[in-house]
């Protein structure tokens, strides 16, 4: 008996060192609009991007670090600045969502451009919903730049980092040729129309995909890996 509750109490702390070891992997996030880095390689628009192409959201590493990739090697392909990264034109008011896949208390989340901090929203050591938004004002900044977005956890040490490039006041850029605009759908489509990409939609269109139905929130030109549910920033669920 006494042999028997030994190798009981064995297995109990083994699967209970387990858990402590995994949990911080729980968590995992990426920015998905405008889209980073890594969303642009899962959508297959960037050649050569490793395992990242998987799993966009586990660019994890220590706090601290102003990289694109974390400081793990598995994804170094995100920081490398000569691949053809796809630029998205903005205003110089510009929101960014993260979308999580597994949620986590939160810290802060930090944006920078080099090292000047461009913005920071607390996150109250709360578990965030399955989207965040924050908006920045980039009015000091003009033309191609690279923001780095950071999620720092509440109780790890650990944090999620995103790379979105952008063109402050200027149209995008991507390496394909550029899609031919499409008139609004409330001038052409019917109201209730199902989503397509290559489409310029008005803010107030309305479309469905999946079997939902989604309001616009910006006016933009849709792109593949833009969906309604990949890109909140741009879509509302109704």
């Amino acid at each position: 008996m006494r042999r028997f509750l030994t190798l009981l109490s064995m297995v109990f702390l083994t699967v209970a060192g387990t858990v402590v070891i995994a949990q911080p992997a729980l968590a995992h996030g990426y920015v998905s609009a405008p889209p980073s880095r890594q969303a642009h390689c899962a959508a297959g628009r960037v050649a050569n991007c490793g395992p990242i192409i998987y799993e966009p959201q586990s660019v994890e590493g220590p706090k601290g670090q102003r990289n694109c990739h974390a400081g793990d090697p598995r994804w170094a392909p995100l920081n490398d600045d000569s691949k053809a990264w796809p630029v998205t034109g903005v205003g110089t008011s510009v929101t960014f969502t993260w979308t999580f896949t597994a949620r986590h208390a939160t810290r802060d989340y930090e944006y920078y451009i080099g090292g000047t901090r461009v913005g920071y929203f607390s996150g109250g050591g709360a578990q965030p919903p399955p989207t965040v938004s924050h908006t920045l004002n980039l009015s000091g900044f003009s033309g191609r730049q690279k923001i780095l977005a950071i999620w720092n956890i509440a109780d790890t040490a650990m944090a999620f980092y995103s790379c979105v490039d952008v063109n402050v006041g200027g149209g995008g850029s991507t390496p394909s040729p550029s899609p031919s605009p499409s008139p609004t759908p409330t001038q052409t489509t019917p109201p209730g129309g199902t989503w397509a990409p290559n489409v310029s939609y008005a803010v107030g269109a309305t479309v469905t995909y999946g079997g939902a139905t989604y309001r616009c929130r910006q006016a933009h030109t849709s792109l593949n890996g833009w969906e309604p549910p990949n890109a909140p920033a741009l879509w509302q669920r109704l």
